[in-house]
């Protein structure tokens, strides 16, 4: 069974009434079959857009690769084997690359996600007694704190307003006992030399109508150039000086050319258009988890900067 919704605002649980959610006063109608307790045009809506362009790219099933299963494992740790029957959050769900791993391990599985991104992981992982899509914040969850057994949130925190107080909010809602799961960019020198920022600066407030049509002219002038030096470390380190191209040449050279290409074009996008770009590093990340009281704490640098992992004191 999946958790009654919590009104935080209000200190009260929603009941259903006509076929929406209602608590005093206030009415949460499901579109799509998604309840929604967000407005949209957040700073996330780019992402939503993002997700609906790119709907399965990285998933492992359309790839034919276990790159995100081999990023969740590691992740996960010691709990890779056991999420069969846990009631697991999935914070920041996008279309589902890391819903299809967590279902696949047996959770009772919340995906959820502020942006319209959630429309793309209903559809490619429909509503079930295992799974429940909803459209939320992550600082106004609508569940009571201490309700999940593991929360992952991975690919998120970087991008919202406080990563200090998104962290936060997700560790409230953690069972004593529960586990929290998270990842965060750190800090790399290199990237303060590269004209991707000023790319940014120009693009990410603009509407996907640029920004998408933009990434593309950018993948299709600077990715030949990455295929071409992929195999020269020197040469691939000197274009990315002036490339701003996701480019998986080199990380993940088991993907065909168009999925490179599916590739670069998603996360180039994604890099570009973001608000919010926080960097912390392995040291803060584990000084926020110590100071929330969290125990077992591990933070490792992999992925796309720390990975780490805690448990809350029973």
């Amino acid at each position: 069974m999946f958790p009654s919704f919590y009104n935080r605002k209000k200190n009260s649980f929603y009941q259903m009434k006509n076929g929406r959610l209602y608590s005093d006063g206030m009415f949460i109608e499901f579109n799509a079959g998604i309840p929604r307790f967000v407005q949209e045009g957040s700073y996330a809506s780019l992402f939503g857009e993002q997700w609906k362009q790119y709907r399965k790219t990285q998933l492992d099933s359309f790839s034919g690769s276990p790159i995100t299963e081999n990023r969740l494992n590691r992740c996960l740790g010691p709990l890779k084997d056991d999420l069969n029957g846990k009631l697991v959050l999935e914070a920041g769900c996008g279309a589902g690359r890391f819903t299809e791993i967590l279902l696949k391990k047996g959770a009772q599985l919340v995906s959820s996600d502020l942006s319209s991104a959630v429309e793309v992981n209903i559809e490619n992982f429909p509503a079930s007694e295992n799974h429940l899509v909803i459209q939320a914040d992550i600082n106004d969850m609508p569940f009571e704190d201490e309700t999940f057994d593991v929360v992952v949130c991975l690919g998120v925190i970087q991008h919202t307003p406080n990563p200090e107080q998104t962290i936060e909010s997700l560790y409230k809602l953690v069972k004593k006992g529960g586990y929290l799961v998270i990842d965060h960019y750190n800090f790399v020198r290199s990237s303060f030399f590269r004209l991707a920022s000023v790319y940014r600066v120009f693009l990410r407030k603009r509407p996907s109508s640029f920004t998408i049509p933009y990434t593309r002219k950018l993948v299709k002038r600077y990715l030949p150039l990455h295929k071409k030096f992929a195999k020269s470390r020197i040469l691939t380190m000197l274009l990315n000086r002036v490339s701003p191209v996701a480019s998986y040449y080199r990380a993940f050279p088991e993907l065909n050319e168009q999925q490179q290409e599916e590739w670069a074009l998603l996360d180039t996008h994604d890099g570009l258009t973001d608000w919010y770009k926080h960097l912390r590093s392995r040291k803060q990340i584990i000084t926020i988890l110590t100071k929330l009281g969290a125990q077992q704490v591990t933070c490792n640098y992999g992925g796309n900067g720390v990975e780490a992992f805690c448990k809350k004191p029973e």
